[in-house]
């Protein structure tokens, strides 16, 4: 067991900070409103901390789950930073997603400091995070990953380094292409079958069976033919994330003609006011 600190408690770090207590290891939170971490020590133990500073003081791992760029340099950098509390040796493991850029430059700084870098951006969404079966997708030194991995298959289904530092982050941004137009798809097949008429649920109980199947197809079409979308990860995230795609698909030289009309679709979304709904509401601009 280790000593870990957890640095920001969303609707994903608070249950997967929860399974790292659940597991036996000595866990610390941070989070911007003290409130939330105060609610996370009534319901799992554990300490909480003022700082990130405080809370990396002495762990083994410190995990962050926070917004964006400018959010994570703010729990890793500074005199109240995570970095600055910790200890030569110890690692500190990136859940959020976040530009490649940011991680090679926050793991850079690691290094110098004698720390461990891992960017582990995850996918499953909160009910991944809950359920602990997230899928965590890792960047990094081959040694830092293996000592990381035992505490982060505390909530993953599946966990696997996949190159060096940024490859966690760039992998997360291929999950999300992949979601963006898997959604589309899903959104325009339930609209077309409701205006033809058709039951959409008796149509997906047999289409998913086949090649159409999907998660999203499994998990979102009851909810989306029900104009359900008070839950899940929210427009405005997916926006965040297929924004980090875009640009490093400028930067690369890569060619994202879907992704770019589903971020414009999204957006309608947001004008819409959906901004919070999940990211399933695209089917709500194919029905008003």
């Amino acid at each position: 067991m280790a000593r870990v600190a957890f640095l920001g408690l969303g609707v994903m770090g608070f249950p997967m900070a929860g399974h790292l207590a659940a597991k036996g290891h000595e866990v610390t939170v941070y989070n911007r409103s003290p409130a939330k971490a105060a609610a996370w020590v009534e319901k799992h133990g554990g300490k909480s901390a003022a700082t990130p500073r405080e809370a990396a003081a002495g762990a083994e791992f410190v995990m962050s789950c926070v917004g964006n760029d400018d959010d994570l340099r703010a729990v890793c950098l500074g005199g109240d930073g995570a970095f600055a509390g910790m200890e030569k040796g110890a690692v500190f493991v990136d859940h959020t997603t976040v530009s490649a850029q940011v991680t090679r430059e926050l793991s850079a700084e690691a290094d110098r400091l004698g720390l461990g870098f891992i960017d582990a951006p995850v996918s499953g969404g909160q009910a991944g995070a809950e359920n602990g079966v997230l899928s965590v997708m890792c960047g990094g030194e081959a040694a830092t990953y293996a000592r990381a991995e035992p505490v982060i298959e505390a909530y993953a289904r599946v966990c696997k380094l996949l190159g060096d530092s940024g490859s966690g982050q760039i992998a997360k941004m291929m999950n999300q292409i992949c979601i963006a137009g898997l959604v589309q798809g899903l959104a325009e097949a339930l609209a077309f079958g409701q205006k033809a008429g058709m039951d959409g649920r008796a149509v997906v109980e047999v289409i998913s069976q086949g090649a159409a199947g999907s998660w999203q197809m499994q998990n979102r079409h009851a909810t989306m033919l029900e104009d359900r979308f008070d839950f899940g990860f929210a427009v405005d995230w997916m926006r965040k994330d297929l924004g980090i795609c875009l640009k490093t698909a400028d930067e690369i030289g890569a060619s994202l003609p879907v992704t770019a009309l589903v971020d414009q679709f999204y957006k309608e979304v947001q004008q819409m006011g959906g901004a919070r709904w999940d990211t399933s509401a695209l089917i709500k601009r194919l029905t008003r």
